[in-house]
């Protein structure tokens, strides 16, 4: 399979490699650690990118974007998850927030939201995950009940990623009962600096700022912030996650590392057991499994036929290849010596630093997003459906 997309995309891609090496520090591992710089050097990062039109450039130029297709923004998405994400959180409204704005929004939400994220300027978090509402999403308990001419929402969130950094935050709430628990959601578009919202972090291996919990107590939210159709917000949760789960290209991340590790190790590397270099052949396979997934899933995208389940095949495949290379690799720099001159032995501390922050990360890969139980059951029931459709 050749992925050479031409002459253009490969100058985009020296652009964005010339940008991360002026811009982002060779031991940058995230914008979420417990240096307070990183996500200094994120959001500066992203302001540089919004400059050159690079950070939305996918959106249509009303919006503040480019026009470019999809397959510059893959590239743009494949750069950064490659690097450690030096967006930050801003993948989140880039992704899928900003176009989920753009189709069910009305003229004064798009105004309002879209140019702040288009210039780099605000993070977003997302308000869907509750205590006894993860992979069942639909089965949300947080409520917002009619209150005047607006609504009083009051409820749990959590592993509510940057809600600690947000500005705002795509909320789900449940507006009606209803017989069918998909049916009766609503998503409004709320501010996190209201005093009735209180985010507690949850500390992880992941670091101190990522994962939160959210207690909403009486938010005053009026019909302005309501996004899409009243009680119709499952439908706009749906494509919201079809994008999310296309949209992070885990994967580049993977295939990078996995190319690094000879040069890194160099002599070393003919010492390691011809078994785990087998195993590191493998993976780089699967890489490129991974990145036909999810060049497929863009296609449809781009002809407007995307559906959850089309993303799901590819959800199974990276986060089972973000978990098998990290343990891989962790083998690899556990057998790595440090007999090396410097500056190779320099290359290897900081190749070894980046190795065990994707292991943590990795971590949780099968559960972030949507747990993969849950994809295999979406991609069966599609497969099913398909199978009696051709009876």
């Amino acid at each position: 399979m050749n992925y050479d997309m031409g002459p253009e995309a490969a100058a985009l891609r020296h652009e964005l490699r010339s940008l991360i090496k002026a811009h982002v520090p060779p031991d940058f591992l995230g914008a979420f650690t417990d240096d307070p710089r990183d996500l200094e050097v994120a959001q500066r990062f992203c302001r540089t990118l919004a400059a050159r039109g690079l950070l939305c450039m996918a959106w249509p130029p009303e919006f503040g974007g480019r026009g470019a297709s999809p397959w510059e923004q893959t590239i743009v998405r494949e750069e950064m998850w490659a690097h450690h994400e030096p967006r930050g959180a801003q993948y989140m409204g880039v992704n899928w927030v900003g176009p989920s704005i753009m189709r069910y929004g009305t003229d004064e939400q798009r105004r309002k939201h879209l140019p702040p994220i288009a210039r780099g300027e605000v993070i977003w978090c997302q308000g869907f995950s509750e205590p006894n509402a993860g992979s069942d999403l639909a089965s949300l308990q947080t409520a917002a009940r009619r209150d005047g001419e607006g609504w009083r929402i009051s409820g749990q969130k959590v592993w509510t990623s940057y809600a600690g950094m947000a500005q705002w935050c795509f909320l789900l709430a449940r507006t009606a009962r209803t017989e069918r628990k998909q049916d009766g959601i609503t998503v409004f578009l709320v501010s996190m600096e209201d005093p009735a919202i209180e985010v507690r972090p949850i500390k992880s291996m992941l670091g101190p700022h990522h994962l939160n919990e959210l207690f909403i107590d009486g938010l005053w939210a009026s019909d302005a912030d309501v996004l899409g159709p009243l009680h119709g917000g499952w439908k706009v949760v749906q494509e919201v996650l079809a994008f999310e789960r296309v949209g992070i290209a885990r994967y580049a991340r993977c295939e990078r590392l996995l190319k690094a590790a000879p040069i890194v190790l160099g002599d070393q590397w003919d010492e390691l057991p011809e078994e785990l270099r087998a195993r590191w052949a493998r993976m780089l396979v699967q890489c490129r499994r991974a990145r036909l997934l999810a060049y497929r899933s863009v296609a449809l995208q781009s002809s407007g036929r995307v559906q959850p389940a089309d993303a799901a095949g590819y959800r199974i495949a990276v986060t089972r290849l973000d978990q098998e290379s990290a343990e891989v690799l962790m083998e690899i720099i556990g057998l790595a010596g440090a007999e090396l001159a410097a500056p190779a032995r320099d290359d290897l501390v900081r190749f070894r630093r980046a190795v065990e922050d994707h292991w943590r990360y990795a971590q949780a890969s099968t559960v972030a997003s949507g747990a993969i139980e849950m994809q295999k059951i979406l991609l069966a029931r599609h497969l099913r459906s398909e199978a009696w459709s051709a009876l």
